[in-house]
């Protein structure tokens, strides 16, 4: 038996919040002691992991009361479909990770994750929308999102391309060779990520050169002076 402290220390759900669940009916003690202090056994604490699940999952209190309740209720079947949705979870913040990722290397800095909270990712899906949701490449985004594996690939055959503006870094940005790597950059992050017009282009060839992560991950791809070679051929290429 354990107490509602000790209860509390143990899941990290507050006192008040168990006091509250035995109030609603959701979660009673197994007893009390003498001094009217609420004791919790084992099958509490196991019907306390199912609630805190299906809390994760953001089902109200009154649904989760209505489902444990429930003649037909089946803890297994349960605890299956809980799963079931906490990998849909984990799929989705797989998918931001990726997105991420690509914001990192790309420049593109609109979504803000600094706040993240895996407990709360439909709320910041919510805020990635209001700051994406009226931009075009936002939408070519939500259409082109991969798996954690794809987007692994993706962006290894992003930096890719830079190894190879590397190869090139020794002669000028205005060579014909120069030139067609830029083309082919602009073309894969259309195809992978979003409509990469030449102000876009322009804009990120700039950040290359300019930021100190984006020129340190770009220079480790294809040596030191790639990044600013490849600025320099973007320039060329946009005519700026």
């Amino acid at each position: 038996m354990m107490t509602v402290k000790q209860v509390s220390d143990l899941t990290g759900v507050s006192i008040r919040t168990l006091r509250y669940y035995d109030h609603i009916g959701l979660l009673s003690p197994a007893d009390h002691t003498e001094g009217g202090y609420r004791l919790y056994d084992d099958a509490a604490l196991e019907k306390l992991q199912q609630i805190m699940l299906f809390r994760e999952l953001e089902f109200p209190l009154k649904e989760i009361i209505r489902i444990m309740e429930s003649r037909s209720y089946d803890r297994k079947a349960a605890l299956e479909q809980q799963i079931e949705l906490l990998e849909l979870k984990k799929q989705r913040l797989e998918e931001l990770i990726g997105f991420a990722r690509g914001i990192k290397v790309l420049g593109v800095r609109a979504v803000d994750f600094s706040a993240f909270d895996t407990s709360k990712i439909d709320e910041y899906t919510k805020r990635a929308r209001e700051k994406w949701g009226d931009t075009q490449a936002y939408k070519e985004f939500e259409i082109k999102k991969r798996s954690d594996s794809e987007n692994k690939q993706v962006m290894e055959d992003f930096m890719q391309l830079f190894a190879e503006f590397g190869e090139l870094k020794n002669g000028s940005p205005e060579s014909p060779e120069a030139q067609t790597m830029v083309k082919k950059l602009q073309d894969f992050i259309t195809e992978h990520f979003y409509t990469c017009t030449d102000e876009i282009l322009s804009g990120l060839g700039k950040m290359y050169a300019a930021d100190g992560e984006f020129k340190e991950n770009i220079d480790k791809a294809g040596g030191k002076g790639t990044a600013e070679f490849a600025s320099a051929a973007i320039a060329v290429y946009c005519g700026k």
